[in-house]
């Protein structure tokens, strides 16, 4: 994925994982390439969401890249 400019409101873990929502990766998907459990994927996707202020993965990846954060 391409690199991702930061926001002041996500970690770099969470802008990481974004960035995989934004290719259209799986949370197993995701787990397997950052070599994380599935439910930290979980958590960071929830947190992702939650500071976004979006309601799905697909609305989170739109308010990002509406932002300029992708």
């Amino acid at each position: 994925s391409k690199p991702v400019k930061r926001h002041p409101r996500l970690t770099a873990r969470q802008q990481e994982v974004l960035g995989h929502l934004a290719d259209g990766h799986s949370t197993d998907q995701i787990a397997a390439e950052l070599h994380l459990s599935r439910e930290t994927v979980r958590n960071h996707i929830r947190h992702v969401l939650r500071r976004l202020g979006a309601s799905s993965r697909l609305e989170a990846v739109a308010v990002a890249r509406r932002d300029g954060i992708l």
